[in-house]
């Protein structure tokens, strides 16, 4: 029979012996015999173990500005908000035009509240092509799309055209080196809108002319999600989440730029 104990087995069991072999202390000597072996624990000091966590900065900004999340969201974790990337393209035989949006910036005032620096804006890239569904990327021409001009083209008909021109150096000493053109102008059939962006870069001894055909359908893509971003390019969505119904700034009608709400003013007349 084993002597030995069960790996499975409890760590009180106590091994079997065989008549056969004689007792396994036998040839131990008597004051060995009398000494047990078995460990004390009485003298084993337990401690007790804190954890602190501390949450971020920015994640107690993040709750002034949006309001508390519930405990289903990734802020109730303490976790950032993971940073979508989006856009939209358009590939035709002579170039290939991509369309993405850029968020709009804040800055946290004194009183813990947020102000808009800088509206948002869409990125327009062209890309000319350079074989079968192959475009040069690294020749790409940019053109930013403030607010209004996104407005004027959501307002294009299909027999309208317009036309923007930017100088990124104007006011500066670079003034006029830098000269770009954006036409959108409806093609002859009738059925969408040539884009042709126009570069000329002294700087960089650039001269660029990227044109590509946009259908009704793509255009009016375009225009749906131009007509979606658009608030959000102004940052309306985050004044629209900051609204609480307990806010004392909104009971008390408070204005930090007027002392008295603007409303008031305007229908006490």
């Amino acid at each position: 029979m084993n002597l030995l104990q069960s790996p499975t087995s409890s760590s009180t069991s106590v091994p079997l012996r065989s008549p056969k072999f004689p007792p396994v202390f036998s040839h131990t000597p008597a004051f060995l015999r009398n000494c047990s072996f078995a460990p004390s624990f009485s003298r084993v000091s337990r401690r007790k173990l804190s954890v602190e966590c501390r949450r971020s900065e920015y994640f107690e900004q993040h709750q002034r500005f949006n309001g508390p999340a519930d405990d289903s969201s990734p802020q109730s974790t303490g976790a950032l908000p993971p940073r979508v990337f989006v856009g939209h393209s358009i590939y035709k035989g002579k170039a290939a035009l991509t369309v993405e949006p850029k968020a709009p910036e804040f800055a946290p005032l004194d009183s813990g509240a947020f102000k808009l620096t800088r509206e948002g804006f869409v990125i327009l890239q062209f890309a000319p092509a350079v074989g079968v569904r192959q475009y040069d990327w690294s020749r790409k021409q940019v053109f930013s799309l403030s607010v209004t001009e996104i407005g004027t083209l959501i307002s294009l008909g299909a027999r309208d055209s317009c036309e923007f021109f930017h100088d990124p150096f104007k006011g500066k000493s670079e003034e006029g080196k830098v000269r770009k053109v954006l036409k959108v102008e409806p093609l002859p059939d009738g059925s969408g809108h040539f884009f042709n962006l126009s570069v000329q870069n002294r700087i960089s001894n650039v001269d660029e002319n990227i044109y590509i055909p946009i259908t009704k359908a793509e255009f009016t893509v375009l225009v749906s999600a131009f007509n979606f971003i658009l608030p959000y390019l102004l940052g309306w969505h985050a004044f629209v989440n900051s609204i609480k119904p307990d806010d004392p700034a909104r009971i008390n009608n408070a204005n930090p730029r007027y002392g008295t709400d603007a409303a008031d003013l305007e229908w006490s007349r």
